[in-house]
């Protein structure tokens, strides 16, 4: 009996953070890993467990994996390396000093109000009470009593639990509608919560893929971007003319991407328990030489953004067909062991998800995005079943949705779940099917963020990053072939050149994010580079100490710190 079915939706969730570690102290300079971790790693999973008939592709880098497990080792001894954990376990938040106070009113309201503080009455008057402080200066500020930062701590973790967890545990309705004087008992209720479902993310996720539910994938280890490391000439294939750092290249790159390759693939194997059929490239950043490095790496496949593959078809053939007629299909780059295949975003459809519909009803949303894939389904020749890759962050989005996006994701995979036209696939699946991959002779070099490379290269601060970083690397190539450090000092070193190599950096660099938030990733950049040099017992550079960037000044400090999607 033939498949009945029109089309092929693979949806894939990309899961990253970057290293928030001062690995020289052990401390976390900002919670992002388990705020995410409670709200929508955990709603994820949730979703997908509700919903057996729906596959999805969820993609979790390496980085993000190893900081949930520090995290979850935390929650075990009790020894918090978090300072806004240590402070919510903290007993009597009147012996807070200076640095503490600070904390839990700069960290506090780090949300977005309209969906994370509004709904709330209580964690509104707190906002604005700290507003009428700031009016008095210090003294205005230094009048909010050690209740009201008890409170002010408990209602930000109370904001960032996902829906799912307020619906499957009594403690959170109780606490809101405690609403104020929040005990260190009712803290200590929020933190076990907390650590319950830093704790489960890795093993529901193993169950859903062990179950056959979804593929999991992942990212070489730090995030970073591949191309670049390989080459930074690729830049310009995309941007002609783009300005390069003063290094010609990033040395011994092939050699650096391989590691972070390799090392994905054998922590993706210890906590999945197999390596990963294929690899989502950090950003979707692709080329040719990048390409043909994961497919000796033992990738099946990779993807990257619509823009990529438009430039790479007009390089091909000169000209663009219609949309319809190149998009929704997998192509095979190279030949032989050095071919692999690739699957492109449907821009449209992925942003929709990430930017569009969190203005939209649920049902509405749910119901354009499936009509959408309908009319793809019609428009098709009958010859070729099309294959539509919707691909996003799977945390930053649903920020801005009301309620998480529970109702959202909730009305969309009931609705795939049933449809009789509409498949949900995984690319692993595709592959097994072995699907025909249409020949795509060019790959130019460009990543899912407007088809190039340009959020990462090519601008004065984003250049002399990677010119600090190259000089790095050469500091590390002469005391490695120096033989001065032993194998667990030599280890120590390249971990934290993964981490340098990491793309967040040069991502937040530019006047197009806010000052606080680059200035934060900015001065987090510039301490890892300076420990780098302290593992190699080498003096730190004196332009370590000089910012790299300074961003634009935004007053609106409830959407500083979002890493867009």
């Amino acid at each position: 009996m033939s498949d009945p079915k029109k089309l092929d939706l693979v949806i894939l969730w990309h899961m990253h953070q970057p290293d928030f570690r001062d690995h020289a102290s052990g401390e976390f300079a900002q919670p992002w890993v388990y705020l995410h971790a409670i709200k929508d790693y955990s709603d994820m999973a949730a979703h997908l467990e509700a919903h057996p008939g729906v596959r999805v592709v969820l993609n979790f880098t390496p980085v993000l994996l190893d900081q949930l497990e520090d995290y979850a080792d935390q929650f075990a001894t009790g020894q918090f390396r978090d300072p806004l954990l240590r402070l919510l376990a903290q007993p009597d938040l009147r012996q807070l000093d200076q640095a503490g106070r600070d904390l839990v009113l700069k960290s506090c309201f780090r949300a977005n109000q309209q969906k994370l503080i509004d709904p709330y009455p209580a964690y509104t008057r707190l906002l604005e009470f700290f507003q009428l402080a700031q009016n008095h200066g210090e003294t205005g500020v230094a009048y909010l009593s050690a209740q009201y930062l008890g409170d002010l701590l408990s209602w930000y973790h109370i904001s960032w639990m996902g829906e799912t967890v307020r619906r499957r545990d009594d403690i959170v309705p109780q606490l809101i509608a405690k609403a104020h004087g929040f005990s260190h008992d009712d803290r200590m209720q929020l933190l076990e919560i907390i650590g319950r479902e830093v704790r489960d993310v890795i093993p529901r996720y193993r169950k859903l893929f062990e179950a056959g539910r979804i593929e999991l994938t992942t990212t070489p280890e730090y995030h970073p971007i591949g191309p670049l490391l390989l080459s930074f000439e690729v830049a310009r294939e995309a941007a002609p003319g783009a300005p390069l750092p003063q290094s010609p290249n990033y040395p011994g790159g092939r050699e650096r991407a391989l590691a972070q390759a390799h090392a994905a693939k054998q922590s993706h194997a210890r906590r999945f328990g197999q390596p990963p059929r294929g690899m989502w490239p950090a950003e979707g950043a692709v080329s040719r030489e990048f390409a043909d490095l994961l497919a000796h790496a033992g990738c099946g496949w990779m993807a990257s953004g619509e823009g990529v593959l438009a430039h790479s078809l007009l390089r091909s053939v000169g000209t663009l067909p219609e949309r319809p007629d190149y998009l929704f299909k997998p192509y095979r780059i190279g030949s032989g062991q050095t071919a692999i295949t690739c699957f492109f975003r449907d821009d449209r459809l992925s942003d929709l998800i990430g930017f569009e519909y969190a203005k939209w009803n649920g049902n509405d949303a749910a119901a354009h995005f499936v009509g959408t894939l309908e009319n793809i389904a019609a428009n098709a020749d009958g010859v070729t079943r099309p294959v539509v890759s919707v691909i996003l962050d799977g945390e930053n989005a649903w920020e801005y949705y009301p309620y998480n996006g529970y109702y959202f994701l909730d009305e969309l995979y009931a609705a795939l779940e049933k449809h009789t036209q509409i498949a949900t696939a995984t690319f692993a699946q595709l592959l097994d099917e072995r699907r025909e991959a249409a020949p795509l002779p060019e790959l130019v070099a460009g990543s899912w963020v407007y088809g190039n490379l340009a959020t990462w290269i090519g601008s004065d601060d984003k250049n002399r990053a990677w010119d600090l970083l190259c000089a790095a690397k050469r500091s590390f190539d002469s005391v490695i072939a120096s033989g001065r450090l032993n194998d667990r000092e030599s280890a120590q070193a390249t971990r934290q050149l993964a981490d340098c190599e990491a793309s967040d950096w040069c991502w937040w660099f530019g006047d197009y994010n806010p000052a606080e938030s680059v200035m934060a990733f900015d001065k987090l950049y510039r301490e890892k580079l300076a420990y780098l040099y302290a593992l190699l017992k080498l003096p730190a550079p004196a332009e370590l100490d000089v910012p790299v960037s300074r961003g634009r000044v935004d007053s609106d400090a409830t959407n500083a710190m979002r890493r867009a999607s």
